[in-house]
């Protein structure tokens, strides 16, 4: 697969521009993240892995988790692409930062880049610290000053700087300027409440380099919508710098989300900023960052959710069909994605085609079939069903088409679900199923918390003597939709099962008046599909 976007990257990743992640401190802040040191060590490992350049860990000596986390990461992280960096504030006022205990804190850290936050909008400065204008300048100086004597590599984060500079840009300027002179390395211009746009962040930064000389950087939250935007657009105005989180996750709706600021970096402006190989990596890495956190990956998140080069409409796949950079702005596979062909009602021939060769089954243009095929589907999903969403359920119909038969492995005679109400408040759930399965006649029964677990254990005590296949398979998902265009209790019901052999996982889909009758619909394909790809042949 070719691609028109792509250009040659410019430059190497080095100190000339910075890629730093800030996801175990303010990515941590969002609401239904708790991480654990080890989850903390496990997510700097993968950001290690995808060659950011620094990894802002925490704050050391406000935080006795980030304290642990510290001292754990130098003794048991290799780092061999990010610095770690401790993050921390200036000194108190009235004080000094030698005697300041929480500046000492992140010396102690033992990390060599250390990142602290500056007041840079002057009522924050006169109502949050309860100081003065010129203090607050005098402990930026001192408290950068200091710890660069010490050895230490110094960013600062101008807090509420966009704002700030709305009120007074004079004084947010100063404090800039103060960081810079006192020995910062990069002087970060930070839109804490997330309320910029692009064209705002690109005049406020191209004004504040040209009068401050500071090297500058970036940190965007996203409450407009516009975190990545801002950040490519201070990029453009001059930011060397910037901060991200993984997956955008951060406090109220987020920050600027590392992987699709790093992938513009990359493709879009050809500014290298990753190491060799790490960009196709970079899909992997966002899930694996999710299920650390426990949160399910965004689907249509840009360049790594499954959804992001997923293709549904009938126009699209004609066109894909012929060079797939019609309706693709990059090639998928060089993030680590991949596209994927949707069948669903505004599917026609070149999406059942498509599809077809993405599932390996190969329709050979057949056009008579294919339109059989067409016909199926859109008749199905009036009925109910959804195959963009069960491409396990959609495959079994595929085949039977072009080989003229279902797959089976088993026959249904009758099953039965109880469910008892006792006295005592607790419930009972039981089921029986009357099978054939290589000639012979099967009647298993089974208990489960409920109607439908009982019905899939009665299911594999029949048929894991036949197939001992069955024991690896799991339900992971169950997921049951009333149907529109019905009511209440006798709506017509969509279920979608969810089931993995521990080394893929495959959805399908059933649909009947009755919850119980559709969950065993995706039941019987879940076990016809998980048997026909372990290579087992069919009994009939």
């Amino acid at each position: 697969m070719t691609t028109t976007q792509a250009t040659a990257p410019v430059q190497g990743p080095d100190d000339g521009f910075h890629v730093f992640d800030t996801t175990l401190r303010d990515g941590a802040q969002r609401e239904g993240i708790n991480l654990t040191v080890a989850d903390k060590l496990t997510i700097a490992r993968h950001l290690d892995d995808f060659g950011v350049g620094f990894i802002e860990g925490g704050w050391p000596g406000a935080n006795p988790r980030d304290t642990e986390f510290f001292a754990r990461a130098r003794a048991e992280i290799d780092f061999r692409h990010a610095k770690l960096v401790a993050f921390g504030a200036t000194r108190r006022a009235g004080g000094t930062a030698a005697e300041d205990p929480q500046v000492r804190a992140l010396l102690e850290s033992g990390a060599p880049v250390i990142t602290l936050v500056a007041k840079s909008h002057d009522r924050h400065v006169e109502l949050a610290l309860r100081t003065t204008l010129e203090e607050n300048l005098e402990m930026v100086r001192d408290t950068v000053s200091h710890l660069v004597a010490a050895g230490r590599r110094v960013f600062v984060d101008c807090e509420h700087f966009f704002d700030g500079y709305r009120a007074n840009a004079e004084y947010a300027k100063a404090v800039v300027r103060t960081a810079h002179e006192a020995g910062a390395d990069v002087v970060i211009l930070c839109d804490t409440n997330g309320g910029m746009l692009p064209a705002q962040i690109t005049a406020t930064v191209s004004t504040v380099l040209a009068d401050t000389g500071a090297r500058l950087g970036i940190h965007a939250q996203d409450d407009t919508g516009c975190a990545v935007a801002n950040t490519l657009a201070a990029v453009d105005a001059g930011a060397t710098h910037v901060q991200c989180t993984a997956n955008g996750y951060g406090e109220r709706v987020g920050n600027a989300n590392l992987f699709p600021v790093v992938a513009a970096l990359e493709i879009k402006y050809g500014r290298r900023v990753l190491p060799d190989g790490a960009l196709a990596e970079m899909t992997r890495i966002s899930h694996a960052i999710a299920e650390v956190v426990n949160l399910t990956p965004s689907t249509h998140q840009p360049y790594v959710g499954v959804s992001a080069f997923a293709h549904k409409a009938g126009l699209h796949a004609s066109a894909i069909k012929v060079d797939p950079d019609l309706y693709q702005h990059i090639d998928p596979e060089r993030v680590g994605n991949t596209m994927r062909m949707l069948v669903s009602d505004m599917a026609g021939r070149a999406s059942i085609e498509l599809k077809g060769k993405e599932l390996g089954v190969d329709l050979g243009g057949d056009r008579a079939l294919i339109a059989r095929v067409v016909e199926r589907v859109k008749e199905r999903e009036l009925a109910g069903y959804t195959y963009e969403a069960a491409d396990a359920s959609f495959e079994l119909l595929l085949r039977a088409e072009a080989e003229g038969r279902a797959r089976r492995y088993f026959r249904t005679e009758s099953w039965r679900a109880i469910v008892e109400d006792r006295p005592d408040g607790t419930h009972a759930n039981e089921a029986t199923v009357k099978l054939w399965a290589k000639g012979e006649r099967i009647v298993a029964t089974a208990e489960g918390n409920g109607p439908v677990n009982a019905l899939d254990r009665a299911l594999r005590v029949a048929l894991e003597r036949f197939y001992p296949q069955l024991a690896k398979f799991e339900l992971t998902d169950y997921k049951v939709r009333i149907l529109e265009g019905t009511h209440g209790t006798e709506s017509t019901t969509r279920v979608l099962i969810s089931t993995t052999d521990g080394v893929r996982e495959w959805n399908t889909v059933g649909v009947a008046p009755n919850v119980i009758a559709a969950s065993w619909q995706a039941l019987e394909d879940a076990i016809t599909y998980g048997l026909l790809h372990a290579g087992v042949e069919p009994a009939e």
